[in-house]
């Protein structure tokens, strides 16, 4: 069940982690696990950051998509 879980989050995730960390020059992991611990200290803060990032890099990508040609839109 775990594993299913995990594959699920693997799958579906925002990917704001491995972003984040490529822009910093990091590992995701460590990245995450700052995400982990940040959530366990401020109890949900950093859910919600996570979330904020998430958005962000959502509506980040939905207006610099490049379009090829005039029928993409």
């Amino acid at each position: 069940m775990i594993y299913k879980l995990l594959h699920f989050f693997e799958k579906h995730g925002f990917f704001v982690a491995s972003r984040f960390a490529e822009r910093l020059g990091m590992r995701a992991t460590n990245v995450r696990l700052f995400f982990i611990y940040i959530t366990f200290i401020t109890v949900g803060m950093g859910f919600g950051f996570y979330l904020t990032l998430a958005f962000l890099l959502k509506l980040k990508d939905m207006i610099y998509t490049k379009r090829s040609s005039v029928f993409d839109l």
